[in-house]
């Protein structure tokens, strides 16, 4: 069994990324109606005012980073390689991490149905779904850290600027494509650290750790 102060740190790292959640809906639909913040604004302007070409097209490039199109057969690659050496729970960390992300970021949009960006004309097809939090940054968040922080283990400094600038990037496009809110972005990356910081310290990895 798990002592009780890491069940109670368990459960508060996966109770502290629902209350992130909650406290940015809180902070940008503060009376059921949703606004953009000033940092959301200044964002979105300043990203705008990048605008070049060669940005445009790196930026819609680099988007596809953060979707499960990418993301889901690199997990589950990830997956089958380590279960294929291994025989371990932990193959599976990956996969549930970003999928995991991924239907907290879904819930949340159904939650709050924050409107998408109008300030400029988006430089994509703007997504149907919601704006907040951004599913996207959720994503390769998730992915990114799950890749760095498997249980028992600990990232070089290299990789972890690497994941850190990756996730940036990500997370930047969807401002620079006018998609998203700088707010969507920073509380999606947040929650999602603490998805996966919660999910790494189930006892299920234990085996593998020792």
């Amino acid at each position: 069994m798990m002592p009780f102060r890491a069940v109670a740190l368990t459960a508060a790292l996966g109770i502290g990324a629902a209350a992130l959640m909650v406290a940015g809906y809180r902070l940008i639909c503060p009376t059921g109606v949703c606004r953009a913040l000033a940092l959301d604004t200044a964002g979105l302007v300043l990203l705008h005012d990048w605008r070049n070409h060669r940005l445009d097209a790196g930026f819609t490039a680099l988007t596809w980073l953060g979707s499960l199109f990418v993301l889901l057969p690199a997990a589950l690659l990830l997956a089958w390689r380590h279960g294929w050496r291994t025989r371990s729970p932990a193959a599976a960390f990956v996969p549930l991490a970003l999928l995991g992300a991924a239907v907290f970021a879904h819930l949340a949009k159904i939650a709050a149905e924050r409107p998408r960006p109008d300030m400029f004309p988006a430089l994509v097809a703007m997504p149907l779904d919601a704006s907040f939090p951004s599913a996207h940054a959720m994503q390769v968040t998730a992915f990114t850290c799950a890749c760095l922080l498997p249980p028992g283990a600990r990232p070089g400094l290299g990789a972890a600027l690497a994941g850190s600038l990756l996730i940036a990037s990500v997370g930047v496009s969807r401002v620079y494509l006018q998609v998203h809110y700088p707010s969507d972005v920073a509380f999606g990356m947040a929650a999602a650290i603490l998805w996966v910081l919660a999910l790494r310290r189930l006892p299920v990895w234990r085996e593998d750790i020792r």
